[in-house]
């Protein structure tokens, strides 16, 4: 039986390894540019260089049933505050539903507003940059682990912190648009960070990204 255990401890270890090397060879970048061109991935988006020197990110994309001006404006509405994220309600909307149609007291929305990212809105982002029917770029600052909102602009970073930036790149496409979404990060003590970034946050942005790309899809189908 001592044996037996004994051998255990680096069977488990040699299958994690095994995985870990799968996923970063295999899954990882499948998962981290789903849907996007090799051009698009490899292409630079406004608000990549609001984050210097980044260790983290993510190019996704789909393409919509609607032109760009259709999909702007339930880009615009977005915010836990505001019209939700169109993904997994439960889990980033407090299992309030995403509006289902355009709403006009949310159209408006002015680089440097705050939307709610979390209900309550103890956490936001930041409306970073804005280019009506293009491009619209927002920006999270936050203190690991208390997850409280910092802002750069006030001094030098904490010693734990994640910024990034999620940005939202509208391009025509035949009579539907091309929607790229652009992930662009950077986190400290990355000893931390990183595996974290590896084993939870990518994943869980894959999962919510797919959903919102397949929700708004579904929006735009019904009201066009």
């Amino acid at each position: 039986m001592r044996e037996h255990r004994a051998m255990v401890g680096p069977a488990a270890v040699a299958s994690a390894a095994v995985a870990l090397v799968l996923h970063g060879l295999l899954l990882r970048p499948r998962m981290l540019t789903w849907g996007a061109t090799s051009e698009e991935a490899a292409r630079s988006y406004p608000g990549d260089e609001l984050i210097p020197s980044a260790d983290s990110g993510s190019t996704m994309a789909t393409t919509l049933p609607a032109p760009p001006s259709k999909v702007w404006p339930w880009l615009v509405q977005m915010g836990c505050d505001r019209g939700g994220w169109y993904s997994w309600d439960r889990l980033d909307n407090g299992g309030r539903p995403s509006a289902d149609r355009i709403v006009p007291q949310w159209q408006s929305l002015a680089a440097g507003q705050r939307l709610a990212s979390v209900p309550g809105g103890r956490a936001w982002f930041t409306v970073a940059v804005l280019v009506p029917e293009r491009t619209l770029v927002l920006r999270d600052d936050t203190r690991v682990p208390s997850g409280r909102p910092f802002d750069p602009a006030d001094g030098p970073a904490p010693r734990a912190f994640v910024s990034s930036v999620w940005g939202f790149h509208l391009e025509p496409a035949d009579a539907g648009t091309r929607l790229v979404v652009r992930t662009h990060g950077r986190s400290r003590p990355r000893v931390l960070t990183g595996p974290m970034d590896l084993l939870f946050w990518e994943p869980a942005h894959f999962v919510m990204q797919t959903r919102q790309f397949h929700n708004l899809r579904a929006r735009l189908r019904r009201t066009t």
